[in-house]
């Protein structure tokens, strides 16, 4: 039952910031046309003026119809003519003034057209909106790396409801996540540290190294420590004999692939409690976690027997030492205390049974 709310919660909560996603973009779009071809539109500005002076001072038109005037000439509309169209009864200096006006509005306007359509093909508006919604986040997952096992990590943190920028190693790549409407960075010529700022390292709460280069996610690791010093990072290695060198790296979780699925690594980022793992060479089903209880957790003051429903226990530490009094019916949780279970990390959401 508390999964089936909880995956409601996820979709609705999806479905929310797929909204506010297109609503952004939506009124950013006309912001980033104007600052692509403010520097035309100024000028086309400053030639119905200039065109609506003219007007008034050969024409003797009011201010209105001046204006008028002169739109329909920049435009080409052609709706007012000087001289009733007697062109030849036309004012040496107007005719040179309003051939000023023309040319150097027909260029501006070409000019304007030129931005707008270079900067729809290259979705240059979409990425702006994107790089500002990703300033906005705050508590989200930075996935590296969309490989098969990126893929399936954003697709799972995507139905726990949580928020992922993948930081992507090629343009093609990148392109099609942002066809997707995913949150996507590009790293520019391996510039792991600028692509980490881009993603949102400083607000984000969860770095995952998921790319196909065990070398590429140490560096990885390595990097997201330096800038976040507090960050939990957790790490797929494709080679077993790298598992102590990306814990070493800075790591709080690293996880072999032999052993390893998206799910897992996803289901970690709503475990905060969690500080390890431990693998037996079987199954994933068959790991042994550490479950740390915080002081504001919901299973302060509840005893083993009162949980044993939902975790299996087989182990607890208090103050750094196995309490053996687990199992004698008076052992009750205190903050600062370390379970230890068999199976799959309890969800957060599970913590209140």
């Amino acid at each position: 039952m508390l999964m089936v709310q909880h995956s409601r919660e996820a979709t609705k909560s999806r479905q929310s910031r797929k909204v506010a996603f297109i609503l952004y973009r939506m009124f950013y779009g006309p912001w980033i046309f104007i600052c692509a071809g403010y520097k035309q539109i100024i000028v086309l500005i400053s030639m119905f003026v200039f065109g609506s002076l003219v007007f008034a001072r050969y024409e003797g038109l009011p201010a209105l119809l001046a204006l008028f005037a002169s739109v329909s000439t920049v435009t080409t509309i052609g709706l007012f003519s000087p001289k009733n169209g007697n062109l030849f009864a036309m004012d040496k200096n107007e005719a040179i003034l309003l051939i000023v006006l023309m040319v150097v509005s027909v260029g501006s306007g070409a000019s304007l057209v030129q931005s707008t359509v270079s900067m729809a093909v290259s979705e240059g508006g979409k990425a702006e909106a994107n790089a500002r919604l990703i300033r906005r986040l705050k508590g989200h997952t930075v996935v590296y790396g969309y490989t098969h096992m990126g893929k399936y990590i954003v697709e799972r943190l995507e139905e726990l409801g949580h928020d992922a920028v993948v930081i992507a190693k090629t343009p093609e790549t990148y392109n099609l996540l942002q066809k997707k409407n995913l949150f996507v960075v590009l790293e520019n010529e391996t510039d792991i540290i600028e692509a980490l700022k881009s993603a949102g390292i400083e607000k984000a709460s969860l770095v995952i190294g998921a790319d196909a280069n065990d070398s590429d996610n140490m560096r990885l690791i390595l990097t997201a420590r330096k800038l976040r010093p507090d960050i939990k990072i957790h790490s797929v290695v494709h080679d077993a004999s790298s598992v102590e060198m990306e814990k070493d790296a800075g790591a709080n979780v690293v996880i072999p692939t032999t052993v390893a699925v998206g799910t897992l690594l996803a289901l970690l980022a709503e475990n905060e409690d969690l500080v390890g793992l431990v693998f037996t060479p079987k199954k994933v089903t068959e790991a042994i976690n550490e479950h740390v209880i915080h002081a504001s957790s919901p299973l302060v003051g509840k005893k083993i027997r009162d949980i044993t429903q939902t975790m299996n226990v087989i182990g607890a530490i208090r103050d750094g030492k196995a309490d053996a009094r687990l199992f004698d019916g008076t052992f009750t949780l205190q903050g600062g205390d370390i379970l230890i279970l068999l199976g799959d990390p309890p969800a957060k959401r599970h913590a209140g049974q």
